[in-house]
């Protein structure tokens, strides 16, 4: 697996919702209505991630979720980022 160029991600991201591109990675963050529902939306993800074992840093306080994709192995961003980061908007627009 390769690491993209900066221009590429730029790019590819135009499509995706709220998503920026910064320190090597890729980050969004979502605002739901409450706990609850962004502890399902996490769990509506994690079991995507799981099947793609590939799994996101991120972060929930009480409504807000921030997320951070990456691929370690070669230090930055690659296709399997950009296929996640379509995933979970995917699943967050079915969930508002």
């Amino acid at each position: 697996m390769e690491k993209l160029k900066e221009q590429e991600i730029e790019q590819r991201i135009g499509s995706l919702t709220d998503w920026e591109y910064y320190d090597d990675a890729i980050h969004t963050s979502f605002e739901f209505d409450n706990f609850k529902d962004c502890i399902n939306a996490m769990q509506r993800i994690a079991f995507e991630c799981e099947a793609m074992n590939h799994h996101p840093e991120w972060t929930n306080v009480y409504n807000v979720l921030d997320i951070k994709l990456t691929t370690h192995d070669v230090g930055g961003v690659t296709e399997l980022d950009l296929k996640l980061a379509e995933i979970i908007d995917n699943l967050i627009e079915v969930e508002e």
